[in-house]
């Protein structure tokens, strides 16, 4: 037996989302996020961006047959305890996706329906919000849509925590399972509304004035998808996973001369110094 074959093994996860050329979101911060939290990170690749810490500049869709190839490639030989799914890019990527997750219904899986980046560039075509909603949000264990989001999905405009309630039972009714309501984006806090058929749990968190703001939605449902991985409870992976975010926005450093990404890695700040000294 080789050596270091006694080790525990990783739970893997697995990531089905863009690439990010900047390094800040997409692919890039949900393998960051899934290394940090002790889990062997995994992906399907659906569209690979042009992108930096300022603006998108570009996109390209990759072809649906190839990226549930990558899928059951990964399914097949790893076997990953969770997944999540974060840009999507079109319909026929998103039905492509589903034909995959109903061969796998034991698989968790966290669904961020991502639509826009922070400065308005779209990463899902307008005709696939319907194919997100009736068609994958159904399989999901959980969604997390931001403000932004969850009021394209619900038609209700959000401001307060009764706005947010509202739009977490909207979107069981329509079928979702279990809901997280990011509420990051409002200047008054940074609290989060977990909802599901037993009840409502609330994250709550001050809302920080910072720059590190890049790929925190991806990171957080990667970090989600991480705890379930691990075999927490949805509750307490979510619980972790605002954790991890909120400490990861204070610990950023500056990248870029736009929205600077969270330190994934803060955890072993303090290691990586010592190692260079």
């Amino acid at each position: 037996m080789p050596e270091n074959d006694h080790h525990a093994a990783w739970p893997a996860a697995m990531t089905i989302a863009g690439s990010d050329s900047g390094g800040g979101a997409g692919i890039q911060a949900d393998l960051k996020t899934f290394a940090a939290l002790g889990v062997f990170g995994t992906s399907a690749i659906t569209a690979i961006t042009a992108q930096n810490t300022v603006e998108v500049r570009n996109a390209l869709h990759l072809p649906p047959a190839l990226v549930a190839e990558q899928m059951r490639a990964v399914i097949d030989d790893i076997a990953p305890r969770a997944a999540k799914t974060g840009m999507l890019a079109n319909r026929t990527i998103i039905r492509a996706i589903v034909e995959v997750l109903v061969e796998h219904p034991e698989l968790p899986v966290v669904v961020d329906p991502v639509a826009f980046t922070s400065t308005g560039y779209p990463l899902l075509e307008a005709d696939a919000v319907g194919s997100l909603k009736e068609e994958l949000m159904p399989l999901a264990t959980v969604i997390t849509p931001n403000l932004r989001e969850a009021s394209a999905l619900t038609g209700i405009e959000i401001s307060d925590d009764d706005d947010m309630r509202r739009a977490a039972e909207a979107l069981l009714e329509a079928g979702a399972r279990a809901v997280l309501v990011k509420g990051g984006h409002r200047e008054d806090s940074a609290d989060d509304l977990l909802m599901d058929s037993n009840g409502e749990a609330w994250f709550r968190a001050k809302h920080l004035d910072t720059r590190h703001t890049h790929g925190t939605g991806c990171s957080l449902s990667a970090a989600i998808a991480a705890g379930l991985a691990r075999g927490l409870s949805l509750h307490d992976a979510t619980e972790h996973a605002k954790q991890f975010v909120h400490q990861g926005m204070l610990a950023g450093y500056v990248v870029g001369s736009g929205h600077s990404p969270i330190n994934h890695f803060h955890a072993f700040q303090e290691i990586i110094e010592r190692m260079y000294q």
